[in-house]
């Protein structure tokens, strides 16, 4: 019997091909994604996506979706007592198991692993510890196709939000940065693939910079969440994505 399982989606590249996966493991029956917005912004935390693009993504997958709205600077406390109302509501409806798309962040996932250990929730992550650069190329292999909607701008300046991933990109990517973005350099915007019934209409709108005080930590239900330096502030290049209607 297929284990009941919430994945946790954040609209990017990495969560597409993890449920690529999980949709072809019958060990699992993925019923629910699971967001997490910044309700100050209406936009998908992190990612800096409108709702209304997350909502037209989940749509064209045909998987529903729950929204977990969050403040625009939760303290750990709110965090965790927001999640763990989550996580007891889906429960109740018989979810045993809970999915990310994280690839090498091992404090992350310890910190996944206990927090939902405490939920009698059974932790899985589909390409966890697996080649950056083959995930990325298999991901465009599989004809899947993604937009940059945020990047560290220690790696990156204006021009480089809005650009779509092929194998050129890779190639061209700074050194030190993971072919992924697994250590938070950029995020991305999924807007076409296999596991969707038709793409994703949308334009390019407003390109913005905005800096942050970085906490020591930053522990997300997220997908794409990482953990931060302790530094003093930190600079993201946003694009601003606008759903054609």
């Amino acid at each position: 019997m297929s284990a009941k399982t919430y994945f946790n989606w954040s609209s990017g590249k990495d969560s597409a091909l993890t449920l690529y996966y999980l949709l072809q493991d019958s060990n699992f029956s993925v019923d629910k994604l699971v967001t997490t917005v910044n309700s100050h912004y209406n936009r998908v935390s992190m990612h800096g996506l409108p709702v209304s693009l997350l909502k037209a993504q989940t749509k064209a997958i045909g998987i529903p979706l729950e929204i977990i709205e969050l403040p625009e600077q939760p303290s750990m406390a709110d965090y965790e007592s927001i999640m763990s109302k989550t996580v007891n509501g889906l429960k109740a409806q018989q979810f045993t198991h809970t999915a990310f798309g994280d690839i090498f962040l091992e404090d992350l996932k310890k910190y996944r692993e206990d927090n939902f250990a405490k939920h009698n929730i059974q932790t899985v992550f589909p390409l966890w510890k697996r080649d950056t650069k083959q995930l990325i190329n298999q991901f465009l292999d599989l004809g899947f196709k993604t937009i940059v909607v945020c990047a560290n701008s220690k790696y990156f300046g204006k021009d480089f939000v809005g650009t779509v991933i092929d194998k050129a990109f890779i190639n061209k990517l700074p050194e030190g940065v993971d072919p992924c973005g697994e250590n938070g350099e950029f995020h991305t915007f999924c807007f076409d693939g296999p596991i969707f019934k038709n793409p994703i209409p949308f334009t390019i709108g407003e390109k913005v910079y905005r800096e942050y005080k970085a906490p020591k930590t930053i522990n997300n239900n997220d997908n794409d969440s990482i953990c931060k330096s302790d530094s003093e502030k930190y600079g993201v290049w946003y694009c601003d994505l606008i759903i054609k209607s």
